[in-house]
């Protein structure tokens, strides 16, 4: 969709009516004094950047394991392409981009080792203790588990930033709502964060930010793994014509430079997308506050009509030819093994886990509280760390490779 260039906010330092606004914030759980050097969304952002949970990202697998490779995404430089990217959006739009970058770098805090294959192993191992949901653990994390400050658990974070957090991709609440986690069910109890409006429009050009950051970087990384060609990716229209037009102005370009160059199209592409998608929607509906875009009972910031297919042909292009691929679905087989050996042994001998979630007693504790105390070790655990406790325990460790 086209945009119009006159109502971008780059370089006017404006903030719009539908922004929020740093100064006015909701507040923290924990009240604390204002920074003079600081907003309060600048304060999030830089909290969560310092925290142990974002470091281990740098070895949490987002396709392919560590080990395969080093030029791979990780769950770390996708998050910063994700907030680079949602920068970017806030910036055309004139939102706070300190928030949508906050919201961006913490969005994937709650994912466990090997990627989704982790998730969906701890998920099913957790069934009769309300399953395992990654926004839910990540709300987790940045209230309870990271144990850093004297005055509060977490990270006493902003309720625009935990809003953010936790309904970036829509109302919690409502119509077609799946239940909610008890993670966000127990903290809302004690902060309401509203789950069923919209979040702001800082979470949700964060949310579409997530979409264009992995719709572009695994088929970079499938193309670098040689498990995609760029003769597949002819089949997929918007793919096709970015490397037709490619192929025209550079006859004769390598593929390395190729392939970057198409990549960086369908970013551009998707985000001037996004960006029309969401002028529009705020021409119509003319919110003059964030809560007006919370009550829009719509997703402000998508993708229009067109990108909506070419992001699901991706994600099914994908799915084919990457996620399913032989050699990806065997090493996804060897991590679910280890995620699974490693929460037996704990559930039979919690003290193996160490340190706080190993304390004395736990072992006693009812099934269901024992299984969560697992699930927040074995959820912040990196792949190499799980690799290296399944070697500890066990005498054979799979091979991801």
């Amino acid at each position: 969709m086209e945009f119009d260039v006159t109502q971008l906010g780059f370089g006017t330092g404006a903030r719009a009516p539908w922004a929020e606004n740093p100064w006015a914030s909701r507040g923290r759980l924990v009240p604390e004094p204002s920074s003079p050097t600081r907003s309060e969304f600048q304060r999030d952002r830089d909290r969560i950047v310092h925290t142990t949970a974002f470091r281990r990202l740098k070895h949490k697998t987002q396709v392919f394991v560590a080990h395969e490779g080093d030029h791979y995404r990780t769950r770390l430089t996708h998050t910063i392409e994700v907030a680079q990217i949602a920068r970017a959006l806030a910036r055309a739009l004139k939102l706070d981009e300190d928030l949508a970058e906050g919201v961006a770098l913490v969005h994937d805090f709650g994912h466990t080792p090997f990627g989704h294959t982790g998730e969906e192993a701890l998920d099913a191992l957790l069934a009769d203790a309300g399953g395992f949901d990654h926004n839910a653990q990540s709300l987790r994390i940045v209230t309870k588990l990271e144990q850093r400050y004297a005055e509060f658990d977490g990270l006493n974070l902003t309720w625009e930033t935990l809003e953010g957090l936790v309904k970036h991709n829509g109302p919690l609440v409502g119509e077609g709502a799946k239940p909610v986690p008890e993670p966000i069910v127990d903290y809302n109890l004690k902060h309401d964060l509203w789950l069923a409006s919209h979040a702001g429009l800082e979470a949700q050009v964060a949310a579409i930010a997530d979409d264009i950051a992995y719709n572009t970087h695994d088929i970079d990384d499938g193309l670098r793994s040689g498990l995609i060609t760029l003769e597949m990716l002819e089949e997929l229209p918007l793919i096709a014509r970015l490397l037709a037009d490619v192929r025209h102005r550079y006859p004769g370009l390598e593929e390395p430079r190729l392939i970057h160059e198409v990549m960086r199209r369908q970013i551009t592409v998707m985000v001037e997308d996004v960006i029309g998608v969401a002028q529009a929607n705020l021409a119509a509906v003319k919110p003059q506050s964030a809560d007006d875009v919370r009550h829009a009972g719509r997703t402000m910031a998508h993708f229009s009509d067109e990108f909506v297919a070419a992001d699901r042909d991706i994600k099914a292009f994908l799915y084919r030819h990457l996620y399913r691929h032989p050699d990806v679905m065997r090493v996804r087989a060897n991590a679910t093994r280890i995620v699974q050996d490693l929460y037996a042994a704990y559930m039979a001998d919690p003290a193996a886990m160490g340190g706080r979630h190993g304390q004395a007693g736990v072992g006693d504790w009812p099934v269901q509280m024992r299984a969560r105390e697992v699930r927040d070790y074995l959820a912040g655990m990196t792949d190499t760390y799980a690799i290296a406790a399944h070697r500890r325990l066990f005498d054979h460790t799979p091979e991801l490779r």
